[in-house]
């Protein structure tokens, strides 16, 4: 399982870039190995500001859906229109093509609440 140390985490299993005023949003390499064949992601928040832990969309996997929350508060500004024709990139490559929205930061102090690399793996397990 990877888990890039330039990202930052929530229990949820979601990760954040930080670019600026701006974020990618996604689902974790372990998110997605749990989950198994992702067929479906719905976005319908993408104008809305949302506060941290608010659900942004649903992913939808061969077993199961689960909803997907905003790891901080912000504005989505886009999602990942690849995911409509292509939800598997985010199988594929969880932390790189299938990001799944971009949104503004609104409080830039919430980062740090977030998970570090470090802290994500022992969460996970995937330090064993």
């Amino acid at each position: 399982m990877k888990v890039l140390d330039n990202l930052r985490y929530t229990s949820e299993h979601e990760w954040l870039r930080v670019e600026g005023e701006e974020a990618y949003v996604g689902v974790t390499d372990f998110a997605q190995h749990e989950l198994g064949d992702i067929v479906f992601v719905e976005v319908e928040t993408v104008g809305e500001v949302l506060d941290k832990g608010d659900t942004f969309g649903t992913i939808e996997a061969v077993k199961t859906v689960s909803d997907m929350y905003m790891p901080i508060s912000g504005e989505v500004l886009e999602f990942n229109d690849a995911l409509v024709d292509k939800p598997e990139l985010i199988n594929q490559d969880p932390f790189g093509e299938g990001w799944v929205i971009k949104i503004r930061i609104l409080n830039k102090s919430q980062v740090d609440s977030l998970l570090s690399a470090e802290a994500y793996k022992q969460l996970t397990g995937a330090n064993e």
